[in-house]
């Protein structure tokens, strides 16, 4: 079978994936024995060059194509740092003090800060302080047509730099006149019931089934599934209290009926102290971690979708709709601040929250 019999053609063990710098410019080369329909996959990828020096295919080396191939997100330590011209470490400094001051969290400000260093590389020695609107525009143009950047990441790119403007040196309407990107419209991707089933049963290691059946049974975000802790859970009001999640708001969650048993079990077994789910020496479990959990019960269980485990929250919100529940109800229990966001799931009915069952009571 070809390797471009599957959307996963970048798996096969013919194509080699290599981060890089070539021409100035951070790329991922795609590197395998001559194959037509692999040639065929990889140049019809957007922002695919073919490089004679190389004698191999590359395309940006952007948060989206690490994301599709699996590759580990680009990390702005100390070594790439050292890059930044003098002139603008103060800018950076600042930039980084001014997120921290404004209780950003630490995901967030590594993202900012990777996005905004991307700037300050490519100035070299230009204070980035000296950029008027017009320049920041060509900027943008410049990682849209020649970078060729994912929407998503021109975006986070376009905030980090607009927080600068506006934040750190308090330039208001600073971007009034730069317009971003669209983004694209992409629908949930959910599972099948019998689909999520069929995951439950090839996972046969007790900690990596109850997680997966958490995430799905109350449709937890990969975040809030790792940062879950043993106090968080009372089973006298069957609540969970999902603390802190994201744009820092606490919400409360239903503990599945059908769960409760196999939780007692588990936390008899594992005796876990803070998180619930404890990775080795009893630290936090990784999202990576759970991530891979969630890819090997896709393999085992044969299910042919190209998703990750965020779909088992898709999943939770489609199931209750398709039962008849308030989509305001799931609002709530999603943790979404505009209803707009969980309208994409579609239909409303009537049913008072505390009556909902999880869509795990009915596998």
């Amino acid at each position: 079978m070809s390797p471009t019999d599957h959307a996963d053609w970048w798996l096969s063990p013919q194509v080699f994936l290599e981060p890089a710098t070539h021409q100035g410019h951070a790329v991922i080369f795609i590197r395998f024995a001559f194959d037509a329909a692999l040639a065929k996959a990889v140049r019809s990828l957007p922002g695919a060059k073919w490089s004679q020096s190389q004698k191999a295919w590359h395309v940006p080396d952007n948060a989206a194509y690490r994301q599709r191939f699996g590759l580990p997100p680009r990390r702005m330590g100390k070594d790439i740092l050292l890059h930044l011209h003098e002139a603008n470490h103060p800018a950076l400094q600042r930039f980084i003090e001014t997120l921290q001051l404004k209780a950003y969290s630490p995901s967030t400000i590594r993202t900012y800060r990777n996005e905004f260093a991307q700037l300050l590389a490519l100035l070299k020695g230009v204070p980035v302080d000296t950029l008027n609107a017009e320049r920041l525009r060509s900027y943008f143009l410049y990682c849209t047509n020649e970078l060729k950047l994912a929407e998503n990441t021109l975006h986070s790119r376009i905030n980090a730099v607009k927080f600068y403007f506006e934040q750190v040196l308090g330039r208001e309407k600073f971007f009034f006149d730069i317009p971003r990107p669209q983004k694209p419209s992409i629908l949930p991707k959910a599972i099948s019931p019998r689909d999520v089933k069929k995951l439950f049963e090839v996972t046969t290691n007790p900690k990596h089934n109850l997680m997966l059946k958490l995430c799905y049974g109350m449709g937890l975000r990969v975040s809030e599934i790792v940062n879950l802790k043993v106090t968080d859970i009372d089973s006298g009001s069957m609540q969970v209290l999902i603390a802190r999640s994201k744009g820092k708001k606490d919400r409360y969650v239903n503990l599945p009926e059908t769960i409760l048993d196999q939780l007692r079990t588990y936390y008899k077994e594992y005796r876990p102290k803070i998180y619930l789910f404890e990775g080795q020496y009893g630290s936090q479990y990784s999202t990576r971690s759970a991530q891979a959990v969630f890819k090997n019960a896709l393999k085992k269980a044969k299910v042919n979708k190209n998703v990750g485990i965020h779909s088992l929250r898709h999943s939770y919100a489609t199931h209750l709709l398709e039962a008849g529940t308030d989509i305001r109800f799931i609002q709530e229990l999603l943790g979404h601040h505009d209803l707009k966001t969980t309208m994409r799931y579609t239909h409303v009915g009537e049913k008072n929250i505390k009556n909902i069952k999880s869509p795990l009571d009915k596998l």
